[in-house]
């Protein structure tokens, strides 16, 4: 990644995560030192790494919270939690299930439990999370999809993680806006990823990569696949395609 850097390419880590959850391997890879980003919350927020600038944020609307929380709040009895998030921390607003707990993990990043999570919003958020067993989520998403429809955009980045994101908001969007300020297109682009989230993004890269892990719908989608991840799957990207 640095020597690519070098090169004159930008990188991006583009996550569903938190900025701060993916700070630490923005640093690790120099991103600061070759004015690479950060695409944080599904592409909510970008951020420039060398001058920590925010040059795209779209959060919530407001008015979602309370509704999207009250139907969390009908499946509190099959473990669903909702989840949002501090510069530092996870906001759980229902109860910590393993879900949350990994989220946590990924991320590095606490869980805070409260009883009054709408109080705990203190500005639009730029997404909420729904975490839970796969059966359990897929019943939310349906309801929460047909309240909300154009509204907001919701969707799976895995079978346990329900991401509930601005309207028109994921990674291949925030992408588009970021290639066309650099002066750059899509065609220029190479996308690598592994969950259902990163499908958008995969499908509209010039070069569009799944990780051999990736879930089948990923995989189905992408003009190449990779290594795994835990077969530096990335690197063998960047030493057949950018060397």
């Amino acid at each position: 990644m640095i020597e690519i850097q070098e090169q004159g390419k930008k990188v991006v880590l583009a996550s569903g995560r938190p900025t701060n959850g993916v700070a630490p391997l923005a640093e690790q890879l120099r991103l600061g030192d070759y004015g690479s980003y950060i695409l944080s919350f599904n592409g909510g927020r970008i951020t420039n790494c060398q001058t920590k600038e925010i040059i795209y944020n779209k959060t919530l609307p407001m008015d979602c919270a309370k509704p999207i929380y009250d139907m969390v709040l009908e499946y509190k009895d099959q473990g669903l939690d909702l989840v949002t998030y501090t510069p530092d921390a996870l906001i759980s607003g229902i109860c910590p299930n393993k879900y949350t707990e990994l989220e946590s993990r990924i991320n590095h990043m606490p869980i805070i439990r409260v009883d009054d999570f709408l109080s705990h919003i203190k500005e639009a958020p730029n997404k909420f999370l729904i975490t839970g067993d796969s059966a359990v989520i897929s019943k939310i998403q349906k309801k929460i999809i047909a309240r909300f429809r154009s509204y907001l955009s919701v969707y799976c980045s895995d079978p346990f993680f329900l991401e509930i994101m601005p309207s028109g908001i994921d990674k291949a969007h925030s992408l588009l806006r970021l290639l066309t300020s650099s002066g750059l297109t899509a065609d220029e682009m190479i996308c690598c990823g592994d969950g259902y989230n990163d499908i958008t993004m995969i499908e509209t890269a010039g070069l569009g990569v799944a990780m051999a892990n990736a879930q089948p719908a990923v995989l189905e989608k992408a003009d190449f696949v990779t290594k795994s991840n835990d077969e530096d799957g990335v690197l063998h990207v960047i030493n057949q395609f950018m060397r």
